[in-house]
């Protein structure tokens, strides 16, 4: 598994998105779809800040984990 971290703004401004939205302030996590089937992650208050980098396949297992309920420590 390697992540590599770098400026979201090296990645361009376009087809960022966010998956959900909800009531927390605008505090939300952007996703982009890389050309090389990686996904690019930053946070949305801060679009010039670090963008993490991973693997399609690491997005889905934590996907999968979450709605299980493995990520739910994060929210207590």
């Amino acid at each position: 598994m390697s992540h590599v971290l770098r400026a979201a703004t090296e990645l361009g401004a376009e087809k960022w998105v966010k998956p959900w939205s909800g009531s927390n302030g605008g505090n939300c996590v952007e996703a982009k779809p890389l050309g090389d089937g990686r996904v690019a992650l930053r946070q949305s208050t801060d679009p010039d800040g670090p963008a993490l980098i991973c693997h399609q396949g690491e997005i889905a297992a934590f996907i999968i984990g979450a709605k299980a309920g493995d990520a739910d420590f994060l929210l207590s």
